[in-house]
């Protein structure tokens, strides 16, 4: 990770990172693009403006430790993402797909954020998701805890339009606040535990808990598998995904659901 302070800004170094593959492809819902190569959105309630291509970015108005902290993991900057794309390099259909968006990393979300956003997500669109997730954080101020949440009703979340998903985020911010699922734990649980865990929630399933386990927990071995990813596996791997890439997987499905959405949908 190469960086330098710029008065009240961050540069960041970074060739395997384009903010159109990772802000704009349905890993987080909580950025908006206002420029070309510029988003703006959260982590939490830490915000930030970003801009930049080609290997180098403006954090703007971000002090050395937040970024350290929050925005450095954030991005998951630790991470060597060209030695993953060689390594994925050995499967032809990974190969294109790393090709094609190279600038893709894996976005380290909260863990509770990841969940109530995700929650969103089931029968949604990546529009309406964050639509929802922005009415909501207006109607609490901030993005709320699982304790504002639980104490509510579905029609005290009526202006977030957010239909019977209402009764989901509700539901899962009591199980998290009363400790019935325990967040802090599922790292601990291991990948298979941990699943099984978060789908005692209700609307979380199969899809949403490895979502949820991917972005907010940086369990890598999750693999969500949406219509997008169906169509991947029917046509290119029908015997299994490769097992050589299993602690990864859930990396390469990155590459992979990018590739079939927006280069081979017209197909």
């Amino acid at each position: 990770m190469k960086y330098e302070i710029s008065g009240k800004d961050i540069i960041l170094y970074e060739d395997d990172l384009e903010l159109d593959d990772v802000l704009d492809t349905g890993q987080a819902f909580r950025w908006d693009k206002v420029g070309e190569h510029s988003y703006r959105g959260y982590c939490l309630d830490t915000y930030l403006e970003i801009y930049g291509t080609g290997g180098r970015f403006v954090l703007k108005d971000t002090p050395e430790d937040v970024f350290l902290s929050v925005w450095a993991p954030y991005f998951d900057l630790d991470t060597d993402y060209a030695a993953l794309r060689e390594l994925y390099s050995r499967d032809a259909t990974l190969k294109e797909a790393c090709g094609f968006s190279r600038g893709i990393r894996l976005l380290r979300q909260d863990g509770w954020e990841a969940l109530a956003c995700f929650i969103f997500s089931s029968n949604n669109n990546i529009a309406r998701i964050k639509g929802i997730v922005a009415r909501m954080t207006r109607h609490f101020g901030h993005f709320p805890s699982p304790g504002e949440i639980a104490p509510l009703s579905p029609d005290d979340l009526a202006d977030l339009r957010s239909g019977f998903r209402a009764g989901y985020i509700i539901d899962a911010a009591k199980k998290v606040s009363s400790g019935e699922v325990c967040l802090e734990k599922l790292r601990e649980m291991g990948y298979e535990s941990a699943k099984k865990e978060l789908m005692k929630i209700k609307g979380v399933g199969p899809k949403v808990a490895d979502c949820v386990l991917l972005g907010g927990f940086g369990m890598t071995e999750a693999f969500p598998i949406d219509v997008w990813m169906k169509r991947v596996m029917e046509e290119y791997y029908e015997d299994g995904f490769p097992e050589e890439f299993y602690p990864t997987r859930g990396i390469a499905q990155l590459y992979l659901f990018n590739y079939i959405r927006k280069c081979r949908r017209e197909d």
